[in-house]
C-alpha cells in the first residue's frame, strides 16, 4: 500500500483516522467491563444464558494478568462450574465429568470429550448454537448409544436425533424422566386430589404476617415520613424487630453492636435510601444467593451494575425499560405485598405472550380465589409459583429466586412445580406443547408423551418375568 506523502493534506487525514482507530481500540481494551466500548471486540453473539455478562470477559477467560486476549483457548473449565455446579449437583447430573474417569470409557471420550463443558457448549458462535446453548449437532446421543434398541426393543425405529425430545431424555437433568420414576407415577390423575403447593413457613404457622413481635423498635429519626412509618409498623420487618437503620445504615448498626451504645451518632455512616443486596442478604441469605444465580441477578454476581429491563432479549414493556433489577424491584421496601411480588411485579416488565395470557388462565383464577379466601392457601398459582418455586428444607421453606432453575430443560419444572398439583403424564404432555406454553397453559394438553407408558410397559414385562421365574423355582 502506498502511504500518503508526509505534510500533505492526505497524510494529515490518514494520520487522524489511524489515531482515532487506535484510540478507540485502546480505550475498548482497557475500558472497565461496565463499558459498552468493549462490545466491539466480542467475536460473536453470546447465548441467552450469558449475554448479560458478556462484557465481563475475565469471568470465563484466563488471561495473563490482563495482557493476553480472551480467546477460545483460554476459557476456564471451572468458570462453567462456578455458576452451574450447584444446579448440576441438584439435578443429579447423569453425565458428570467424573463418570468418565474410568478407563473403560476411553473409547467414548474419543467420540465426545464428555469431561469438558466446551465440547458441547461454546460461546460467540450464534450461527451454530441450538436451544440450551448446545453447539454440536442434536444427534450427539446416538454416537454413544446407537445400540440402545438391542436392550430396549421399544426404541427400535426411533430417529437418531430424537433422544432429547421433550419427555424422553436430557443429557444432565433426568429427575422427572428416570424409568423407575416414570413407572411409579404411571396412571396418575390429571389433577391430584391433594393438589397443594408447598406453604411458606408463615402460612404453615397460620400467622401470615401477624407474628408475635420479637422486638418493638421505634425509629430514631425525627423527620421520617409518617406514611412510611405506618407501612413499616404493619410489616414483617417490624414484626421481626428490623428497624430503619438496620437497612438504611447497616454499618452504623454493626458499630452499635460492637460498641454497646444506643445511638448511631458519631459513627460517621451516611443514611442510604437505596438498600443494597448485601444488606438484604444479611437476613435473606438463601433468597439472595439464588437471586444471584438467575438472570435477574447474575450481573451483580460478577461485579457488573444491576440489570436493566431494556437489556432483556424477551419482549418487555417499554415503560419499564429503565428499571433496574434488585430486591426492591419486586419487594416494596416497607410493605408486604404478596400479590405484587408474585404477579404484578412480573407483569410490570414482561410483555411476552406467555406472561400476558396469565391473567386469563385457570391458574390465575385459582390465585384470585385463594386471595379472596374461597379456597385454601397453597391452591392458587402465580407467576412466582412456577418460576420461583418454594423449596422445603426440613421445618423451613424458602422461595428459590433463581427464576431460571426450572426452565431449562422444561422437564425440571415438572418435578419441582407441576407435580404438586398434576399427574406426571399430564405434566409432561403440557410442557411438551410449545403452543400451550405460549398461552400460559389455558387448556389441557392435546399431545401425548409416550415415555411414561413405555416405561410402565417395560417394568410390567419385567415384573411378569420375575413372577414367572418365582413360580418356576417353587415347583
Amino acid at each position: 500500500m502506498k502511504l500518503p506523502v508526509p505534510a500533505s493534506p492526505k497524510f494529515a487525514v490518514w494520520m487522524v483516522m489511524n489515531m482515532a482507530i487506535a484510540g478507540v481500540a485502546t480505550y475498548a481494551l482497557v475500558a472497565p467491563s461496565t463499558t459498552v466500548a468493549r462490545r466491539i471486540f466480542l467475536p460473536g453473539e453470546t447465548t441467552h444464558g450469558h449475554y448479560q455478562i458478556e462484557l465481563a470477559c475475565n469471568q470465563c477467560h484466563q488471561t495473563n494478568g490482563g495482557n493476553d486476549e480472551s480467546n477460545a483457548s483460554n476459557v476456564m473449565q471451572d468458570a462453567c462450574l462456578r455458576c452451574h455446579e450447584t444446579d448440576l449437583d441438584t439435578a443429579n447430573d447423569t453425565h458428570p465429568a467424573s463418570k468418565f474417569n474410568d478407563p473403560v470409557h476411553a473409547d467414548l471420550l474419543k467420540t465426545l470429550d464428555a469431561q469438558s463443558c466446551l465440547s458441547c457448549h461454546r460461546e460467540h458462535v450464534a450461527e451454530r448454537t441450538l436451544a440450551m446453548g448446545l453447539t454440536i449437532p442434536r444427534d450427539y446421543c446416538w454416537h454413544c448409544h446407537q445400540d440402545v434398541a438391542e436392550s430396549r426393543v421399544s426404541h427400535e425405529g426411533m430417529r437418531y436425533d430424537s433422544c432429547a425430545t421433550t419427555g424422553c431424555h436430557n443429557y444432565h437433568d433426568n429427575r422427572a424422566l428416570y424409568e423407575k420414576y416414570l413407572d411409579e407415577h404411571h396412571g396418575e390423575a390429571d389433577i391430584l386430589d391433594d393438589a397443594t403447593l408447598i406453604l411458606l413457613t408463615s402460612q404453615q404457622n397460620g400467622d401470615d404476617q401477624t407474628q408475635e413481635t420479637q422486638t418493638q423498635v421505634v425509629p430514631d429519626i425525627s423527620d421520617a415520613d409518617p406514611q412510611i412509618v405506618r407501612q413499616w409498623s404493619s410489616s414483617a420487618h417490624f414484626a421481626a424487630g428490623v428497624n430503619c437503620t438496620q437497612c438504611h445504615q447497616p454499618e452504623a448498626e454493626d458499630s452499635l453492636a460492637n460498641h454497646g451504645t444506643t445511638t448511631t451518632a458519631g459513627f460517621g455512616t451516611a443514611w442510604n435510601d437505596h438498600v443494597a443486596l448485601d444488606t438484604c442478604r444479611h437476613c435473606h441469605a438463601r433468597q439472595s444467593e439464588t437471586f444471584l444465580r438467575g438472570k435477574h441477578g447474575m450481573r451483580l454476581a460478577v461485579g457488573l451494575p444491576e440489570m436493566q429491563v431494556a437489556m432483556a432479549r424477551l419482549p418487555m414493556r417499554s415503560d419499564a425499560a429503565h428499571r433496574q433489577l434488585n430486591c426492591n424491584s419486586c419487594h416494596a421496601a416497607h410493605v408486604d405485598d404478596v400479590q405484587y411480588a408474585a404477579v404484578d411485579a412480573c407483569l410490570g416488565c414482561h410483555n411476552d405472550d406467555h406472561s400476558l395470557a396469565y391473567l386469563d388462565s385457570s391458574h390465575a383464577e385459582l390465585w384470585r380465589q385463594e386471595r379472596s379466601g374461597d379456597i385454601d392457601a397453597g391452591r392458587g398459582v402465580t407467576c412466582a409459583t412456577c418460576h420461583m418455586p418454594r423449596v422445603a428444607t426440613g421445618d423451613d421453606t424458602f422461595v428459590n429466586h433463581n427464576q431460571n432453575s426450572v426452565l431449562r430443560p422444561v422437564e425440571t419444572m415438572v418435578r419441582d412445580v407441576c407435580q404438586r398439583c398434576h399427574g406426571l403424564e399430564f405434566s409432561l404432555n403440557a410442557v411438551a406443547d410449545p403452543e400451550l406454553a405460549q398461552t400460559c397453559f389455558d387448556r389441557p394438553p392435546e399431545q401425548t408423551v409416550t415415555s411414561v407408558e413405555m416405561a410402565h410397559e417395560w417394568f410390567e414385562q419385567r415384573r411378569k418375568r420375575q413372577q414367572s421365574r418365582k413360580r418356576s423355582g417353587s415347583r
